[in-house]
Order: C-alpha cells, then structure tokens, then sequence
C-alpha cells in the first residue's frame, strides 16, 4: 500500500518567496531553514548566534541570510524589525527555551514567557506591515498543562515552577494565535497558524540544570521522540498549505508524539475568544509594542 501521509518531499514551490525563521541556528528550526531553502525560499535565520548562525548557513544549499534577533530583547527585537526591508511572505515563530531554572529576560518578563510569547508577540506585530501571507507559531503539547495568570503573568507572586511556566507560554501562543487571526480576518486575507511537533529529539530539552529532568528528559527523547526532521514536518505543513484559519498542526501518532502532520484539537483554554483579546491586551502593554491590526 502507497503511504500517502504528508513529508517534506511535498513541500510546493517557494522560489521567490521570503521567509524569516526564528531560532534557525539548531533542531526544528534548523530542519524548517533547510527544507524551505531546498524548497527555493529565501530564508532569514534570525538568531541570537550570528557566528553559530553564519555556520549553519554555509552548509545549507539554497539562498539564505543570517540576522541577529535576541527575542529575551526588546530592542534587540525592534532593531531587527527597524532594519527589515521588503515583503516576507511567512513568519516562523519558532525559537523557545524550555524548562529553565526560574530568570528574566532583558525586560524583565519571565524567560520561558518573555521568550516564548511576549518576544515573539512583538516580533510579529512590528513585522506586520511587510508580511503578505501568514504566520507560523510554535507551540506544545505542553500547553493542555497551561493555564494564563493575568495578574502574574510574569511568576513574581507565586512559586515558580519551570514546567508550569512552559506550559503557560506555549498555551500563550496559541491564544496569540487565534487573537491574530480574528484581527487579520477582520482586515484582509493574511493567516495564523499554530504548530507543535510531538516529541521531537533536539536539544530544546537540555537547560533545565536539573540532572534527574535532564536524565528523564534523555531517556524519553530515546524511547519515545522522533528525529527532529519528522518533528519539523507539522511547521513545514502550516507555512505551506492552505487551511483553515487559526488551524494547529500536529503529528498523528499515539498522544501526538510522534507521525505526520494532520490538524489536531486543542483545550478549551486555548480555544477561548475572550482570553486571547485580554493576553493580547495585556501583552501590548507590557512589550509597549502596540497592536498593528
């Protein structure tokens, strides 16, 4: 029997399409870097790592350009969006730490949600006006464990709690997601979309500084992840195909862990209306990035 599941070798044409990548020096984002520029995009690593960055461009066949972003940075943020010229046809909002001891970002947001959400909140609301066809944003199976504190959003009242943290970040961007798509549906034809890629073996799971997680965390990337080539593949359907607005692609294996990209459901959380104005309301005021839809 033919396997017809979707995998990169269907990726459409890209030739003379822009595309910024976020966190494209390493993982998932490396993978998304490499298939869209075989794809004939030209493709923006935007990175914290210039040097690290440069690297990876030089081994990837295809038009690619290195430039500095530091999404644990507003101004490093907003000098990326200052210095950007031209049209981008697809945002990948893909770069995110994971698990973290408890710290701030440059602004002082919580790192996982300052890096995680709040960067790329601001990313792509100053991008904006250049981007012609839609945004992808990363997020997780970790976000059914999420819940939004509006008024601790940052973790400076309660326990900090490094899975707790991630999970509310990654449930984070999918709100920010479907607010983007009620504001772009409102004013044109441009689409969100959201992407998680299971289980994927990167190195996303090495900074905990927790040796026992970081033990359990080796031990599942062994016997339960898949490679970070197939965990690319729901990103890689999400900037390519044309979908449902607001859609979320997942793997369609056991648990979404591991498989080919399909859309797949997502908490009732994550499907609120009213939560994502007020996220998104609130994430203005604490980026000072107004809203520009």
């Amino acid at each position: 029997m033919t396997d017809t599941r979707w995998t990169s070798n269907d990726l459409p044409s890209f030739a003379g399409r822009r595309v910024v990548v976020t966190g494209a020096n390493s993982g998932l984002g490396l993978v998304v870097t490499r298939e869209l520029a075989r794809a004939g995009a030209r493709v923006v690593l935007a990175v914290r790592d210039v040097a690290r960055g440069r690297e990876v461009a030089g081994q990837i066949a295809g038009n690619t350009e290195v430039r500095a972003l530091d999404l644990a940075d507003l101004t490093s943020i907003r000098r990326f969006a200052d210095e950007w010229t031209g049209d981008i046809d697809v945002l990948v909002n893909n770069a995110g730490i994971m698990l973290v001891p408890e710290g701030r970002t440059k602004d002082g947001f919580e790192s996982q949600l300052g890096t995680n959400h709040l960067g790329h909140f601001a990313l792509t609301n100053l991008l904006l006006p250049h981007i012609t066809d839609r945004v992808v944003t990363v997020s997780s199976q970790a976000h059914r464990r999420g819940t939004i504190d509006l008024d601790d959003l940052n973790w400076e009242t309660r326990n900090y709690s490094a899975a707790g943290a991630y999970a509310q970040s990654k449930l984070a961007n999918l709100l920010f997601t479907l607010e983007l798509q009620r504001r772009l549906t409102a004013t044109g034809s441009r689409r969100a979309y959201s992407a998680h890629p299971g289980w994927a073996a990167t190195n996303l799971q090495s900074h905990s500084g927790n040796r026992l997680l970081g033990a359990v965390m080796h031990l599942g990337n062994t016997l339960l992840a898949q490679d970070a080539a197939t965990g690319a593949l729901p990103t890689l359907y999400a900037a390519s195909q044309d979908l449902p607005p607001a859609s979320y692609v997942g793997p369609d294996g056991l648990l979404e862990y591991r498989g080919h990209p399909v859309l797949v459901g997502r908490t009732a959380a994550a499907s609120d209306p009213e939560m994502a104005r007020r996220l998104w309301e609130l994430s203005e005021q604490l980026t000072r990035v107004p809203s520009t839809v």
